[in-house]
């Protein structure tokens, strides 16, 4: 007879699902013997933490398109791994979260520790769980199990994508399943067939003639660009036809910020061109684009203006439109569709050339093309010089992943990604110590790319343990460490009442070497770009701890002066 687990994974297979990130206990740990028996099928990826193994399916997950399994122990997933989990439901990512309730057995009604039943004296998965996902089940049947499995994937998978789990009681994990299966379970792909809703042709054709007829349209590309893949036929329409393109901290680099049209990042940690720009369209046209506070310099009056500007929303999800600003129009559809449409239609030319001399004027107006050159101490460099570095080494094969703090808001003010689709940020939350996990999985997920991390030394430190797992996995990945011993961002913002934002120096090269990866140490901004050159050439992970100055401030990188 049939295990539990055994479905399970051949759920998993048959949705199309291919790796999981873990570090197994528990009822996890029953599972395992059925995943190995389908090793040639399923890749499970051991991690040093829940944290960084919830990060890696995040990241893996953006990246594929497809869900990728993040699975381990009740008590740490629910956690731990809720970071990950809650960057998938903020930032849209599909993932599958499969974990149990460490109930030993049927002991969890009576208080046996670890227990996530929901019971007296214990906590409860399923209540964890349900606020920061699409979807979550309870199954304390074999049955339930899969169906669960096969649900969310479907969950996960449909628009607006996200994480879904099933939180397994764990005795069933390893139960077999009784002939004939009641309820009946059937194969998988009927429960995932899905034919997404075409867009309204006449309000697409409609919108087109908004666009031709405006003088200074602007477009604020968001994360459902990215969900798309449609940064380069955004690209190729906006340049055709003059439309200027500015974007949310997700969507960063989602064109090339060489591109002519391309105003670059909004927001207080965005670039000061980018906000004149849109604050100077007559229409705006929201694709796949929230309008968060965070990115609209938290709805300054000036930026967006209802009844004064045009404003068309574009979003797979009908809720999402008209939900930061009320809207003049709204089309419900998949991003790429729209574009496609806009595309057949063909957007008048006429003024393309006019519109963006403008858009070019106000980027050199507002230093779009400038890159301070900043004082640093002896022995170390600038936030400032870091990105520089960045910058020149920038090739077509790259993949950059940002992090938290001060060196990624240099990076968001400064650093101009010279293809479309090179950058990853944990946008959906900004939290600290994703950039290292992220980077891991996606060279998993693009061996092809020349795959970079930069992070600062206080997220490295938070994720650090992502280190062996690379090497376990002999994975050529970089960590640019911006190492300015603290909170770079926060010191600045404390002024001259510093408090608990000075960390004792590390030395991340001999870190590194450790945990058995390689290190090289930078103290000069003459060495950043060859520092990345070379260790990209040495094969395996390494890390380049860069020697920041800890006065170095993030203000020069921010714009708060008035539009």
């Amino acid at each position: 007879m049939v295990k539990t687990n055994e479905m399970v994974v051949r759920t998993l297979i048959e949705s199309g699902v291919e790796r999981a990130f873990t570090l197994p206990g528990l009822g996890v740990t029953w599972s395992l013997p059925a995943f190995h028996d389908h090793k040639d099928e399923f890749d499970v990826v051991l991690c040093r933490n829940e944290w960084i193994a919830s990060i890696m399916a995040q990241a893996a997950g953006r990246l594929a398109g497809q869900p990728n399994v993040l699975m381990g122990q009740g008590p740490w997933i629910t956690t731990m791994g809720s970071l990950g989990i809650l960057e998938a439901h903020f930032a849209g990512t599909p993932m599958i979260v499969l974990t149990e309730t460490s109930c030993y057995d049927g002991y969890g009604q009576m208080g046996v520790y670890q227990t996530m039943t929901g019971d007296y004296g214990g906590a409860n998965a399923l209540a964890s769980l349900k606020p920061i996902t699409k979807y979550s089940t309870y199954a304390t049947t074999p049955e339930e199990a899969v169906f669960g499995v096969q649900m969310a994937v479907k969950h996960a998978s449909l628009p607006r994508m996200g994480p879904a789990a099933v939180v397994m009681k764990t005795p069933i994990i390893r139960a077999e399943m009784d002939e004939p299966k009641k309820p009946a379970l059937y194969p998988t792909d009927g429960y995932l067939a899905y034919t997404p809703a075409r867009p309204d042709a006449a309000a697409v054709a409609k919108l087109a003639r908004m666009i031709d007829a405006a003088k200074r349209p602007v477009i604020v590309a968001g994360n459902g660009v990215n969900a798309a893949g449609a940064g380069e036929q955004l690209q190729a329409l906006a340049e055709k036809a003059g439309l200027m393109v500015v974007t949310s901290y997700n969507a960063k680099g989602v064109i090339a910020e060489t591109s002519e049209v391309c105003g670059g990042m909004l927001g207080t940690w965005g670039h000061k061109a980018a906000n004149r720009v849109l604050a100077n369209a007559d229409l705006v046209l929201m694709l796949g684009a929230s309008m968060g506070p965070d990115y609209t310099r938290f709805r300054d009056p000036g930026l967006i203006r209802p009844g004064d500007q045009t404003l068309v929303q574009v979003d797979v999800d009908p809720r999402n439109a008209g939900w930061v600003y009320p809207v003049d129009m709204a089309v419900t559809g998949d991003v790429g569709d729209v574009l496609s449409m806009l595309e057949d239609i063909g957007l008048s030319q006429e003024t393309a050339a006019n519109r963006t001399a403008a858009g070019m004027g106000i980027k050199k107006n507002n230093g779009y093309f400038d890159l301070p050159d900043l004082p640093a101490a002896q022995g170390t460099v600038h936030h400032s010089d870091v990105v520089r570095g960045l910058q020149d080494f920038l090739g077509p094969q790259d993949l950059v992943a940002l992090d938290a703090g001060a060196q990624r808001i240099w990076a968001t003010f400064g650093l101009r990604m010279p293809y479309p689709g090179q950058l990853m940020v944990p946008g959906g939350t900004g939290v600290m110590g994703w950039s290292p996990p992220a980077a891991t999985a996606a060279k998993l997920v693009r061996p092809e790319k020349r795959v970079t991390s930069l992070v600062g030394d206080g997220g490295m430190m938070m994720t650090v343990q992502t280190l062996p797992t690379a090497v376990q996995q002999e994975l050529d990945v970089v960590y640019l460490v911006s190492n300015n011993s603290g909170l770079g961002m926060v010191r600045d913002n404390l002024g001259d009442k510093r408090m608990a934002v000075d960390f004792n120096e590390v030395d991340f090269a001999k870190v590194s070497e450790g945990m058995g990866a390689k290190g090289i140490t930078v103290y000069h901004p003459d060495e950043i770009r060859d520092a990345l050159e070379e260790a990209h050439k040495m094969g395996g992970p390494v890390v380049v701890d860069v020697k920041v100055d800890p006065d170095a401030s993030h203000a020069e990188a921010t714009d708060n002066d008035p539009l």
